[in-house]
């Protein structure tokens, strides 16, 4: 069973525990292509590396001595060195990069470093081979991947190699210059690779044992979610519960690969499992709970707004005009709702709201401030009678108005949206009606 193992931050944050992410891979002859994050916190206070390097680009670009954040990003290195008790150069490879310190120094390049260095170190440590994510991993000169190249690539260099230790988060442009992802794009690397050499399971090793069905901080431990599918997972990752970057799934979900997300600290906890399609064996029709606050609806009310051909496209066309995206359309026959996230709204509601007055000529309008929204989601749920009536019920025994539902055509989610002020109250709820 062929797998890829990509390793994040957490999991390579110092020396002790890079020891537990080389016994994980010495465990299983099966994890052959390791592909590895730069070093994350070690403590909620600690500054991940990715981010000193971007400060240190920032100080160099606007002139601002630099020497003792580099030293800093140097120290932690070194100490990881020092407690692998390993045969390795630091030193050449620091003083490479610092070579390259000037105003005009890529950002790319410099940010890449992180996962370059932890890559060099744990394949040093584990006695195997590096190969560079700048040879297998191409981008086109507009920035997108260049993905018959990056397969070739990678299918030439990877298939016979017993095993090795590969940098996440960049590849190279025609130019050969170092080209990023966006931030997490490691876990991007790893599912390419997975794609391209068409191995059993792409395992992703964070700090958790796994999705949960709810926040932690919200619900005291919460169940574990044991299987979800990727539709799920859409719909949960989309409303904030983030393990895995977005752009990871498509790679893997096309070519029918699970990933199965596990703990560094507990590698004997099975995790999460995420396959195209769900496994038998849960009783509960509802696989979890996300949710997010901050979110802004304005609601619009015309008579016959039915028999006006393009009302919704000239009220998108509105949100177009000023760069804003929409969250959801919840409507009826002479009404619809847009819900927009208050991060993109940035003092532009008034000229939004002026705009519709003018363009649409509603016969009224609504805005409602500081709503959050909460995904009930579950691929059962549209096969389980009753489920909405319980979900109601819990909001209103726990006295919270509901200010918006919203459902998708395929029936695995319901949207529902309250006051931030009965956001933790609502998860609560609908929680403990589904796990008494």
């Amino acid at each position: 069973m062929l797998k890829v193992s990509k390793f994040g931050g957490t999991s390579l944050s110092e020396g002790k525990q890079i020891k537990k992410v080389a016994e994980i891979i010495k465990s299983d002859n099966n994890r052959k292509y390791i592909v590895v994050s730069a070093p994350g916190k070690r403590w909620s206070e600690d500054n991940k590396i990715t981010d000193l390097l971007y400060l240190c680009h920032a100080h160099l670009k606007y002139n601002v001595p630099s020497g003792e954040i580099f030293k800093m990003i140097t120290d932690r290195y070194s100490n990881i060195v020092k407690d692998l008790e390993i045969d390795f150069n630091l030193n050449k490879h620091m003083k490479e990069i610092e070579k390259s310190f000037n105003k005009n120094i890529s950002i790319d390049y410099l940010a890449s470093r992180g996962e370059y260095l932890n890559a060099l170190i744990l394949s040093k440590y584990l006695n195997c081979e590096f190969v560079d994510s700048k040879d297998i991993i191409y981008f086109n000169m507009d920035g997108s991947l260049d993905e018959e190249k990056t397969e070739k690539s990678i299918r030439k260099r990877l298939e016979n190699v017993e095993r090795c230790v590969i940098p996440g988060f960049y590849g190279s442009t025609p130019l050969g210059e170092i080209k990023t992802f966006t931030r997490g794009g490691s876990d991007i690397t790893g599912s390419l690779i997975s794609r391209f050499l068409n191995v059993d399971i792409y395992e992703n090793w964070t700090d958790v044992s796994g999705f949960m069905m709810a926040d932690p901080r919200i619900i005291e431990n919460p169940k574990k979610i044991r299987n979800i599918t990727y539709q799920e997972l859409r719909e949960l990752s989309y409303m904030g519960a983030k393990v895995l970057h977005d752009e990871a799934i498509y790679p893997v979900r096309k070519a029918n690969i699970p990933i199965n997300i596990r703990n560094t600290n507990n590698p004997d906890d099975i995790g999460t499992m995420i396959t195209n399609e769900k496994k038998n064996g849960s009783d509960i029709a509802i696989t979890g709970i996300a949710g997010r606050k901050d979110f802004t609806v304005i609601g619009l009310q015309k008579f016959y707004m039915n028999n006006e051909v393009g009302f919704v496209k000239k009220l998108l066309s509105i949100l177009e005009m000023y760069d804003i995206t929409f969250e959801h359309i919840p409507s009826g026959i002479d009404t619809v709702s847009i819900v927009i996230d208050n991060e993109y709204l940035n003092g532009k509601l008034e000229k939004i709201i002026d705009k519709i007055e003018k363009n649409c000529e509603p016969d009224k309008i609504e805005v409602f401030k500081n709503i959050a929204l909460i995904a009930v989601v579950g691929q059962r749920m549209a096969y389980t009678s009753g489920i909405s009536a319980r979900i109601f019920g819990a909001l209103g025994r726990e006295k919270v108005n509901i200010r918006m539902i919203d459902q998708g055509s395929s029936e695995i989610n319901i949207i529902i949206g309250v006051k931030d002020e009965d956001f933790e109250k609502a998860v609560r709820g609908i929680y403990y009606e589904f796990n008494k």
